[in-house]
């Protein structure tokens, strides 16, 4: 719902707090404000600063641009009356906030009262007064036959324990089932969704011990709950939804798609899935081409060979067949055709030669779609876009047990970029960063694939994000990115402006370039810093190939400085893909997260260099390692689907 002038209104709590703070805003988009409020001192000054507001949106009105009515929320014929005096004086009601809430300071097992002024009022402002207002304004909007969104605060508190205030908790947490479970009123074109923020500065949150506030980060900005409430009520896919605000994390939606799956009985089909079977048959050949590696060199051009093979059917029990649509391109895809990756010595990785090429694919690097499926499977259907997760990617036809199919939206090269470099990033930053919010994150060779999504991450759970680069043109798309500080080493040493600007040092460090560079980054490392290794591209290339380097001294700095080195490798964190999977795709969705393919002043995912068909394998490699790659780089390994994608 797109905030306009002349809509309307009404707050409960709205006298102070955050019901004040979402009042004065509202009034700053031209919005007609009802402040329902116990305390007529206070309800009567936000009223005030609401019509004061609003002059800059009307002139002379025959009705108040700001009413205040003093109202009991427990009172269900007064807080009744409140939304009736609203309608009739701004002829409707557009939006509904449910914002009255009180604490108390007696546990509820030491109360020696019947509870009737105490906890069991508390129940009733928190709780029962919610459902009212619920009820009340979601009757109105049916009324009018006009679209409406009602937000409900909830808490944090609702989504955890408070041990200090149980009865506040557990009505906190009432308002957040009550409300995801008001979901189905979008089909009458209402929206239900609950803020769930941790501590904000108010009265209320000023009266806890300072020490609970700042195990949690310290206070939310007011700014942040506003944009928060503000999200909810403009992203018209949000029904149902509690958003949670923390200091340590940013803004995220509660619960995951993977604590979800752990509940749901019949979890309702994504506008993902909704995709499946847009191709209803593909056309299997004969025979199909595919690249090998036939000898273990660093060099992939020697080591591979394009081969026509047969096309073995029918597919195997548990298996799926399925058709390239997009190859990614790893710079570790040198590693796996020198046989790095295998155990064992020289003698056993040869004998296990030739082997189909394409390494990315354990990191869920191919899309494509599903051209038959074995007896046995029933989860996958002919037709559908998948993403692989085995080896093989640069071919045109690969047979995989089907357990290791991710559904995704369309075979999309964006989706390509999104899958391991997305979530390469995502996991890494979560699981081996340990990330929050407030921190200093440095994201080196940060124009490439996963460096693009590093530095988005990090941007959006609040922190100060600073980047390396060469070149003019990738450092103008890592500031359209929201970068902090962009470093060009063209330009500047990243040595010096670290020290200089940073003498702190970063947080997280997100390294994959390898070689002095990880020196350098090891040394601008914080106390209490994780330095994240997540590749050494510099050193897979060469005469010799990989050399293990040897770093001297670094059990003695990371012991000083309470330090964390943590290697990263995707295929490890293999249960955790899809529900990364699942919040990248929502933060593509919400706009959040930038995916498109462009030229590289704006933003992008993928490197715009076109690399057709399956031969095309080595020059997409050798083009990666020429550090003149933006964004991912992947291989449309079939250009006749692609066309037909884009038509769709």
């Amino acid at each position: 719902m797109e905030l306009k002038p002349g809509m309307s209104a009404l707050v409960t709590g709205g006298g102070s707090g955050i019901g004040k703070a979402l009042c004065i805003a509202l009034a700053q988009k031209g919005l007609f404000v009802t402040v329902v409020d116990f305390s007529e001192e206070n309800g009567r000054e936000a009223a005030s600063l609401v019509q004061n507001e609003n002059k800059k949106f009307h002139g002379d009105l025959k009705v108040p641009s700001a009413m205040f009515i003093k109202c009991d929320v427990t009172n269900a014929g007064d807080l009744s009356a409140a939304f009736g005096k609203h309608v009739d004086t701004y002829g409707g009601l557009d939006i509904c906030i449910n914002c009255a809430g009180i604490a108390i300071k007696t546990l509820v097992y030491d109360d020696r009262s019947d509870g009737t002024s105490t906890w069991k009022h508390a129940v009733n402002v928190n709780l029962v007064a919610v459902i009212d207002g619920t009820r009340i304004a979601s009757q109105i909007m049916r009324s009018g036959k006009k679209p409406g969104v009602i937000i409900n605060i909830g808490s944090a508190a609702g989504l955890y324990p408070m041990n200090f205030d149980p009865i506040y908790s557990g009505t906190k947490a009432g308002v957040v089932m009550f409300t995801r479970s008001l979901a189905p009123l979008k089909r009458h074109g209402i929206r239900v969704n609950v803020l769930c923020p941790e501590f904000v500065q108010t009265n209320m949150a000023e009266q806890l011990s300072r020490r609970i506030i700042d195990v949690t980060g310290g206070y939310i900005k007011m700014e942040d709950i506003v944009n928060g409430t503000f999200e909810l009520i403009k992203d018209e896919s949000k029904a149902g939804a509690c958003l949670w605000i923390t200091k340590r994390r940013g803004m995220e939606y509660w619960p995951t798609p993977e604590e979800q799956r752990k509940y749901m009985l019949n979890l309702p089909k994504s506008k993902r899935m909704l995709t499946q079977n847009t191709f209803s048959t593909v056309q299997t050949p004969e025979f199909y081409e595919k690249i090998v590696v036939h000898t273990l060199s660093h060099n992939f051009r020697d080591a591979t060979r394009l081969e026509r093979v047969r096309l073995r059917l029918p597919v195997e029990p548990h298996n799926a067949l399925v058709k390239i649509i997009y190859a990614g391109v790893n710079a570790s895809d040198v590693n796996f055709s020198a046989g790095r990756y295998f155990s064992g010595g020289a003698k056993e990785t040869a004998a296990r030669l030739p082997l189909d090429a394409g390494f990315e694919v354990m990191d869920v690097l191919a899309v494509g779609i599903v051209a038959s499926v074995g007896d046995s499977v029933n989860h996958i259907k002919v037709g559908s876009p998948v993403a692989l997760m085995t080896f093989g990617a640069y071919s045109e036809f690969t047979q995989v047990p089907a357990k290791h199919l991710l559904p995704v939206p369309r075979p999309d090269p964006e989706v390509v970029a999104m899958l391991t470099s997305g979530l390469t990033a995502s996991i890494a930053l979560e699981k081996a960063g340990q990330m929050a919010s407030g921190q200093v994150v440095l994201v080196t060779a940060a124009a490439g694939g996963t460096g693009q999504f590093a530095v988005q991450l990090a941007k959006l759970a609040g922190n100060k994000v600073v980047a390396t680069c060469g070149g003019k043109c990738k450092a103008a798309l890592l500031s359209s990115l929201g970068v902090d500080r962009v470093i060009n080493y063209q330009n500047e040493k990243i040595k010096d402006v670290l020290k200089k600007e940073f003498p702190r040092g970063a947080d997280i460090i997100y390294e994959s370039v390898g070689g002095e560079m990880f020196d350098l980054c090891l040394n601008a490392l914080a106390v209490h810093g994780r330095l994240i290794v997540i590749g050494m591209i510099s050193q897979y290339q060469g005469e010799h190939g990989w050399k293990p380097r040897n770093y001297t001294g670094l059990c003695d700095k990371i012991l000083a400085k309470s330090q964390t080195v943590a290697g990263f490798f995707l295929i490890q964190y293999a249960h955790l893909w899809q529900d990364h999977l699942d919040k990248l795709f929502d933060l593509y969705a919400s706009g959040k997260l930038k995916l498109c393919m462009t030229r590289c002043i704006q933003q992008v995912s993928l490197d715009p260099k076109k690399f057709v068909g399956v031969a095309s394998a080595p020059d997409a490699v050798e083009y990666l390692h020429s550090g003149k790659s933006v964004g991912k780089v992947v291989v449309c390994i079939d250009p006749s689907y692609s066309q037909t994608l884009a038509k769709l």
